[in-house]
């Protein structure tokens, strides 16, 4: 029996080609999303590289900035000290020059003392008398020299005497101290014994 191609054929061979035509561009359409997304992740994954570039660079720079703050800080307390240190040399050279020249007034003084001393014929003497019970009166000639003075007072008090009435004079190189004196302590030595013992002292001034 022969097949006659109708109508219907044909409408049917249609809509088929038209199914298979929709089918392949749904397909198409489907590789085409699949292509942008992964198009997509690459410039994201991209942009994640980039940015973590620039972020490792970022720390790195203010890692060197942070070293440059702290050389930059370091280097200028070290020029602090370094002028601290210069002040300081330089203040202790002032003093070692003014300690110098007045040592070497204290001697050209002491010198003047001693020659005006021998030009008048003053010498050096200590007079020691009773007054009653632990009282004295002394005399004292010394030459004038720097801080003598305080010296035979410190002497004077380590001996166990209270000075009282004292009376203090210099002239012509020497110093001349006059006064009545105390004892303070039990056992008082005699006149001679004192005596002896003031002209030490003066002579260790």
């Amino acid at each position: 029996m022969e097949y006659v191609k109708t109508a219907f054929d044909d409408l049917c061979i249609l809509d088929e080609e038209r199914t298979k035509g929709g089918r392949m561009e749904k397909r198409k359409h489907i590789d085409s999303d699949d292509e942008d997304e992964k198009y997509k992740s690459k410039n994201l994954e991209a942009e994640r590289r980039r940015r973590k570039k620039l972020n490792d660079r970022l720390l790195e720079l203010r890692s060197l900035m942070n070293k440059a703050t702290i050389i930059t800080d370091a280097v200028t307390y070290i020029e602090e000290l370094q002028r601290h240190v210069k002040d300081l040399s330089d203040l202790l050279l002032e003093m070692d020059a003014k300690c110098v020249n007045e040592e070497e007034t204290t001697k050209i003084e002491e010198i003047n003392s001693a020659e005006d001393m021998k030009t008048w014929g003053i010498e050096p003497e200590v007079q020691v008398t009773s007054i009653d019970g632990t009282r004295l009166w002394i005399k004292i000639v010394c030459q004038k020299v720097k801080g003598g003075f305080s010296k035979l007072m410190e002497a004077m008090s380590v001996l166990g005497f209270d000075l009282t009435d004292i009376s203090v004079t210099t002239s012509k190189g020497a110093i001349l101290v006059t006064s009545c004196v105390e004892a303070t302590r039990v056992g008082l030595p005699d006149v001679d014994q004192i005596k002896e013992l003031l002209s030490e002292i003066i002579k260790s001034i």
